[in-house]
């Protein structure tokens, strides 16, 4: 028997259905749009909700456009035009 290793990051959560590379379709994607607009309309950054899915940044975002989400701007200072 080979033991077998997994290299790199392990996915943060423990829901083999959020598996990084697995498609996620349907009334599972729609419940996951619905959880993901809440917790950003909360705060939480596209990058932080990436991160605890373990999917993408391009996914999540991708996912909160479709579920219709106003996004928030980048944030930070912005250029003034000098006269």
């Amino acid at each position: 028997m080979v033991a077998t290793r997994t290299v790199g990051k392990a996915a943060p959560t423990s829901d083999p259905a959020l598996a990084k590379g697995r498609r996620v379709t349907g009334t599972e994607r729609t419940s996951l749009a619905k959880d993901l607009t809440r917790r950003y309309a909360a705060g939480e950054s596209i990058r932080a909700l990436a991160e605890a899915t373990g999917r993408s940044y391009g996914f999540v975002h991708r996912v909160l456009t479709e579920s219709g989400a106003t996004l928030r701007g980048r944030g930070g200072s912005t250029r003034t035009r000098k006269t």
